[in-house]
């Protein structure tokens, strides 16, 4: 019987620290691709209680020094549906 309560805590210790993360295009533009490279991100719990930062496009550019923009990109991480992280990817010269 240890064996299995054992067992049980290794897969619940794996899925409560397993996260689900996908980066998906948002936008491209005719500008060549550039070598900069800007972040920006937010954080949330439980969907709608907090959110805190600023994921925004403007700011992703701002923070890589960016002015002429190329390919803007968005990554999700989410922990459990407990944790969500936003992440504006942008590139450009």
């Amino acid at each position: 019987m240890s064996k299995i309560k054992v067992a049980a805590a290794a897969v619940l210790a794996v899925v409560s620290l397993s996260a689900c993360s996908l980066t998906l295009p948002v936008n491209a533009t005719s500008n060549s691709v550039g070598s900069k490279v800007g972040t920006a991100s937010a954080t949330g719990f439980l969907q709608v209680l907090f959110f805190g930062g600023d994921a925004s496009i403007r700011t992703a550019a701002k923070n890589g020094g960016i002015s002429k923009i190329s390919t803007v990109d968005l990554k999700k991480s989410d922990i459990l549906g407990i944790v969500q992280t936003y992440e504006c990817i942008v590139t450009g010269d």
